[in-house]
Order: structure tokens, then C-alpha cells, then sequence
């Protein structure tokens, strides 16, 4: 009679000691923190905005309690609306001139100015000419000089061609930006493709069509980048509308701004200390347009300075 062992349980199966079960993790990662960070970031945002408070709060004080009550707070009696209406009817409403001039001012020189950056900045991109490094070097250090050290030199040179106290002297010098150049051409050189170019021509395609049908669609971020640099510059510009214009029709809102402060602090003529609200007032309203133009075209400007900043 034959016995028949019974198998012996199979060895259970040992896990490898390099390869172990890992429960996931019931916590999230969070963001860090940084205090000091915070605080900074805290800082320069009461910086930046503070000004901008104070100015909204000033505008609906009168003269009198722009002394008499607390910087910071509301007085009261606000009267915002009378001040902005005093501002518009003082002097016969020579602050809507003003302002429409510094409107033509700051559009016309905008404008001109991104239409001739974008044109520099795609010839230094996508030609190449016989000392083209040696011009765009000299851009580079064009950045670097002041515009009131050649407020000066612009103006004798405007006198001898009869163009002081007319509005050309103000747009003409504008229209030169040679960051706004730089940066069309590191743009250019990333959004333009070269193989569009190519194929552009081999249809038959002129260069003049090429830029304006084609490239300027390409550069339009870029575009509206130098545009809004140059139309803040222009409209915030009182050096060189101070030394080139003598008529006050034609001043910017800046310059005659400052006429009025002159005439509040020196008290006499027949003008009254409330010229210091209207002052304080037509800031308020200055700075409205700018605003207005930064919340309509800011998602162009990023995306026109993050452009160029990566290289595909």
C-alpha cells in the first residue's frame, strides 16, 4: 500500500526589500510662505498706491480743508463733483484744451513712434547690411541718455528750423524710442518666422506688402507694447513741452497744471487760493485716460513683453 505525501504549502511570495507599498500622502502640498517677502511685497504696493489714495481723497476737499483736515480721509463736506466742474470752467475751459492737447500729443507720438520701432526693429531682426551691428549698438546707447540732456540741443535745433511753440515740437522729438526699437527687434526676431517670409516672397510678394500685410499682424503684442510706453512718456513729458512751448493753447494738461500751481503759490493777479484744489483736482482727472488705456490693452502688453524673453 503505497502512501501519498501531501504537497507542502507553497512559500509565500517575498516582496523585494527595494520595493515597498507607499500609502499616498493625505497631506497637500501647500504653498510656502515667506514673511519677509510678504511685508516687502506689502511695502511697495502702499507705496505705489498710497500717492494715488491721497490724490483721490484731496480731489474732494476744498482749499481750505486740504490744510485744515487729516491727508488721508474725507472732509466733511466732500465736493468732488463742484471741483471737477470748477476745473473744467476755469479760464474759460482752457483745461479741456489742455487736455485734448495732450491728447493729440501722446496718440499722434504713440502711434508714430510703434510704426517706426516696428519697422527698425524688423530690418535689424531679419536683414542683414554692412555695419548693422555697429547702428544697433548705437541704439543700445541711445538707451542710455537722459531725453532732458537733449532737450536743449532739440530745441536750438527746432528754433533754426522754425518749429518752437507749435505742436511738431512736441511729437517730433517723441516719436524717437530707441528702447521701443530695441524691443521690436528682440520681438521680431522670435515672432517673425523666417520660412514666412520665404514663402511670401517666392509668391511674388513685395517687402513693402510683406511688412504691412503680414508682419505688422505679427508684431501687433509687441506693437501695442512700445505704443503704451511711449504714450505715458509723452503724456507725463513737462521738460521739453516747458522749453518748447510759449502759448498756453497749445500746453499739455502737465505743463499748464503747473502754470496753475505757480499762480496759487504766488497768491496774486486776482487768483485765489482755491486754485489749489483745481490743481489737485485736474491730476485726478489726468491720470483717468492712462488708466483706461493700461485696463484695455494691459493683456497685449504682457504678452508683448513675455515675447522674446524665452528662447524657443
Amino acid at each position: 500500500m503505497t502512501t501519498t505525501t501531501p504537497p507542502a504549502p507553497a512559500a509565500p511570495a517575498v516582496r523585494p526589500s527595494h520595493i515597498r507599498h507607499r500609502r499616498p500622502s493625505r497631506t497637500r502640498s501647500r504653498p510656502r510662505r515667506s514673511t519677509p517677502l510678504t511685508i516687502a511685497m506689502l511695502a511697495a504696493l502702499a507705496y505705489f498706491l498710497l500717492p494715488l489714495f491721497w490724490l483721490l481723497i484731496a480731489s474732494t476737499k476744498s482749499a481750505q480743508d486740504l490744510f485744515d483736515s487729516f491727508g488721508l480721509w474725507f472732509s466733511h463736506s466732500p465736493r468732488l463733483l463742484t471741483n471737477i466742474e470748477d476745473t473744467f470752467t476755469q479760464s474759460d475751459g482752457v483745461f479741456v484744451r489742455w487736455l485734448l492737447n495732450t491728447v493729440v500729443y501722446a496718440g499722434v507720438s504713440a502711434i508714430g513712434a510703434a510704426f517706426l520701432a516696428a519697422a527698425g526693429g524688423y530690418g535689424f531682426a531679419k536683414f542683414r547690411f554692412r555695419g548693422d551691428r555697429l547702428a544697433f549698438n548705437l541704439v543700445l546707447g541711445a538707451v542710455m541718455v537722459p531725453t532732458t540732456a537733449l532737450a536743449i540741443p532739440t530745441y536750438l535745433l527746432f528754433a533754426e528750423a522754425g518749429l518752437v511753440n507749435t505742436p511738431w515740437a512736441v511729437i517730433l522729438p517723441s516719436l524717437v524710442n530707441p528702447f521701443g526699437l530695441y524691443l521690436m527687434r528682440v520681438y521680431a526676431a522670435d515672432a517673425v518666422p523666417d520660412s514666412l517670409l520665404e514663402a511670401a516672397r517666392i509668391d511674388g510678394a513685395g517687402e513693402a506688402r510683406i511688412f504691412f500685410r503680414i508682419v505688422l499682424r505679427l508684431l501687433a503684442p509687441g506693437l501695442v507694447t512700445v505704443l503704451l510706453f511711449t504714450l505715458v512718456a509723452t503724456w507725463n513729458n513737462y521738460f521739453l513741452p516747458l522749453i518748447m512751448l510759449n502759448d498756453p493753447n497749445l500746453y499739455p494738461v502737465t505743463v499748464g497744471l503747473s502754470s496753475w500751481a505757480e499762480q496759487a503759490q504766488n497768491g496774486g493777479g486776482g487768483v485765489s487760493s482755491d486754485m489749489i484744489a483745481l490743481v489737485v483736482t485736474g491730476s485726478l482727472v489726468s491720470i483717468v485716460p492712462l488708466v483706461a488705456a493700461f485696463l484695455l490693452l494691459q493683456r497685449y502688453w504682457q504678452s508683448g513683453l513675455a515675447t522674446g524673453s524665452v528662447k524657443q
